[in-house]
């Protein structure tokens, strides 16, 4: 069955709406410091709080738990905006919103919902989400941390690797093992505050690109956690941790393309005003053909990523095309980043203009949530259920 048929490709007024209201608060509040912030590998929690009022935090929790209630192609223009001027802003939105909001949203019973949402959607708390482990990273089944029962709590031992928010963030999601290592029913989803003894933030990493967003180790030793902060069944939280990933890919995939289409129009501009040999560069075939690569790729992209939306939106199955939007605009913003980089030449190489931090941001796409690698993995994995 063709689960694309259907599809509307128009752009809605309240998408031009929000896309207007996000360009307008990135040219404002991010194009401004993100120089300064990647420098400094500053995370500005300032800037989450601001998202947080405008509702951008929430974007895809109904409004009844204070969210702004949208859907994914919303949610997609959200992402693309903020990339567009800064893929560390865009990276944090969307690993607050897809991972660990979204988490909650999708698996939370309603007394958990109505607990942690109106706070994660409002930015009071920033959220984290934590799968990842220093010796599991694609391999999540053999994860180490451990979470014993103990009377009315968990105890929970060891430490999540690479966590967007390790340390800023007020609440985390967190995958546990609570079975035998290898057993995809092994493993459990239990929510911990910031501030409960025994969690803590370990190394913070030193990054290639999204500088100015937070990547840390989150450290857990003996931390108790009430038994009702389990989301789901005991053994769910490998599949829900996959469902969540299935949106995630989205996320990755708009972030993807908001950082090519960053570097794309910063390119289209350059080779229209940088003049050699008596005429500007953009007549020449060697750029032009460039630029003419860099258009096609980023639409087909956009167009993987909107089918996807599409398709989780109607709540139909998208892990294929989740991760075929992921793997192909990831690769895509790398390539298109690359070539910013060569047509605007000796000055793409420098941090006085904006490519060369198009370039360094991009490579993360291909690696976070799910390399490009296992993007592959599951997409013929797809092909061979049908």
């Amino acid at each position: 069955m063709d689960n694309s048929v259907g599809y509307n490709f128009s752009i809605s007024e309240n998408q031009e709406m929000i896309k207007r209201m996000v360009r307008d608060f990135a040219d404002k509040n991010i194009r401004p410091k993100l120089m300064e912030w990647d420098e400094a590998q500053h995370f500005p929690v300032e800037v989450f709080k601001q998202l947080g009022e405008l509702g951008l935090m929430g974007v895809l929790v109904p409004e009844v738990y204070g969210g702004s209630g949208f859907g994914y192609q919303e949610y997609v223009d959200v992402i693309v905006e903020v990339a567009k001027v800064c893929g560390s802003i865009g990276l944090s939105l969307a690993a607050h919103n897809s991972l660990c909001t979204g988490h909650i949203l999708a698996f939370a019973n309603e007394t958990q919902k109505q607990k942690w949402l109106p706070k994660l959607a409002s930015a009071e708390w920033i959220g984290a989400w934590g799968l990842t482990e220093a010796n599991t990273g694609s391999d999540a089944l053999r994860m180490t941390t451990t979470a014993t029962l103990d009377g009315d709590e968990y105890i929970i031992n060891g430490a999540k690797n690479w966590i967007t928010h390790g340390k800023s963030g007020d609440i985390a999601v967190v995958m546990v093992r609570t079975g035998e290592k290898g057993d995809a029913k092994g493993i459990s989803a239990i929510v911990v505050e910031r501030g409960t003894p025994g969690f803590s933030a370990g190394k913070k990493e030193n990054k290639l690109g999204m500088r100015a967003s937070e990547t840390t180790e989150m450290v857990f030793d003996n931390c108790r956690v009430p038994k009702e902060n389990l989301l789901g069944e005991i053994g769910s939280g490998f599949k829900q941790a996959m469902k969540v990933l299935d949106g995630g890919r989205i996320s990755i995939a708009a972030l993807s393309l908001g950082i090519a289409r960053g570097a794309y129009e910063a390119a289209v501009a350059y080779a229209k005003e940088r003049h050699q040999f008596g005429q500007p560069i953009a007549s020449f075939q060697g750029i032009s053909f460039k630029l003419a690569d860099m258009a096609t790729e980023i639409e087909a992209a956009e167009l993987l990523i909107r089918q996807a939306a599409d398709l989780k939106n109607r709540g139909l199955p998208m892990t294929k095309e989740s991760a075929m939007a992921k793997y192909f605009a990831s690769e895509v913003s790398v390539r298109c980043a690359t070539e910013a980089v060569q047509i605007f030449g000796g000055y793409g190489y420098t941090k006085d203009f904006p490519v060369e931090k198009f370039y360094r941001d991009s490579k993360l796409c291909t690696i976070g949530e799910g390399t490009s690698e296992i993007q592959k993995i599951v997409i013929a994995r797809e092909i061979m259920k049908a």
